[in-house]
Parts: structure tokens; C-alpha cells; sequence
């Protein structure tokens, strides 16, 4: 699969949350929240100021980040659900 967003927008892989509590229940699918954390799958090249000048985009492939929970549009490829929004929506990286 190749994707390239354009402008300022990224392509995120969602992080599915936990089948399971800590104390072993299961949750079921309509109780799941939605995710708001995923990995970095594909950049824009930037959005382009006033002048026209690129201003470079401040995250990269393979970056994990957190996300506003109702940010962007959900879209499916090879069975894969995928999320593209702006870089504007992104609200931290998660550094390991």
C-alpha cells in the first residue's frame, strides 16, 4: 500500500485498546473507547506559509502519538482501518 497525504496531513495506524480490564473482563466491542493513540504510517510533505515557502512537518514514519478522540476520517485499506488527519490534530509524540 503506498499513500502520500498531501499538505499537512498524516496517516495513522490506530493502536486498538485492550480486549481485556486489568481485573480480566472482557470488553465488549460497543464499550471499546476510541483510540486515540497510533502509529505513523505515511507524512505530507508540509503545508506552505503565506509566501509559499514549505514549512516542514514536526513528525515522522514510524512515530507513535496521541490525537484528538475525534480528529481526522476513518477510512479502510487491505482490511486495515487507517485514520488521516492534520498535523494540527496530533497533540503529543509518545517517546519510549
Amino acid at each position: 500500500m503506498n499513500l502520500k497525504p498531501l499538505g499537512d496531513r498524516v496517516v495513522i495506524e490506530p493502536v486498538e485498546q485492550e480486549e481485556r480490564t486489568q481485573s480480566g473482563l472482557y470488553i465488549p466491542e460497543t464499550a471499546k473507547e476510541k483510540p486515540q493513540q497510533g502509529k505513523i504510517i505515511a507524512v505530507g510533505p508540509g503545508r506552505r506559509d503565506e509566501d509559499g515557502e514549505r514549512i516542514d512537518m514536526d513528525v515522522e514514519v514510524g512515530q507513535t502519538v496521541l490525537y484528538a478522540k475525534y480528529a481526522g476520517t476513518e477510512f479502510k485499506i487491505d482490511g486495515n482501518k487507517l485514520l488521516i488527519l492534520k498535523e494540527t490534530d496530533i497533540l503529543a509524540i509518545v517517546e519510549q
